[in-house]
């Protein structure tokens, strides 16, 4: 099976210090729409894989993240693509949950649902050292952005091993699919 796991904010849109908090303030990053069409067209089970404190926070609803979502779900689907699942963490970091990044739970629980077993083929973008240090500990290849936080990242952090660096998510989309071609065809 292929999937691929994107990190949410600073990577598929717009990213705030102040938190994203409704559908306005949702914007997405230039190319990101494509290159998650470009994904699902080349056959990717794509999945969003977010840190959502905002919500533990109490600084926006579920209704208000149903609407962002409710609004990249439209993007995609005018560029050609479609998401599979869309999974998030509301916990604050303070409540050391299973699921917020940098642990890998919600990879895990994904990748349960698929049964899907060898991660070592499974790729995560991100823009935060918490993203690649996820898909790290779940088995998986770490590619960073330089959107959102990512120039940021690079600069401050020591990356996992094997990271691979893209400008943005259209360069990185271009790359896994390109990357998956030449691999050898396994069973699934």
């Amino acid at each position: 099976m292929k999937l691929v796991f994107l990190d949410r904010d600073g990577v598929i849109n717009q990213d705030s210090d102040k938190f994203i908090k409704n559908a306005d303030e949702f914007i997405l990053i230039p190319g990101s729409a494509d290159a998650i069409a470009n994904l699902s067209q080349a056959g990717f089970k794509v999945v969003i894989c977010s840190n959502q404190s905002g919500l533990g926070r109490g600084l926006f609803t579920m209704e208000d993240l149903n609407a962002m979502h409710e609004k990249l779900h439209q993007q995609v689907e005018q560029a050609g693509g479609s998401l599979d699942v869309i999974i998030f963490c509301p916990h604050i970091p303070d409540n050391n949950c299973d699921c917020r990044k940098p642990k890998p739970g919600m990879i895990l629980e994904i990748c349960d649902r698929f049964n899907l077993e060898d991660l070592s083929n499974t790729v995560m973008v991100g823009d935060s050292i918490r993203d690649l240090e996820a898909i790290s500990n779940a088995g998986g290849i770490p590619i960073l952005v330089k959107t959102g936080n990512g120039k940021k990242t690079l600069a401050k952090e020591t990356l996992p091993e094997g990271t691979k660096i893209f400008d943005n998510l259209l360069s990185a989309s271009e790359y896994i699919i390109e990357r998956e071609q030449k691999e050898p065809q396994r069973e699934e």
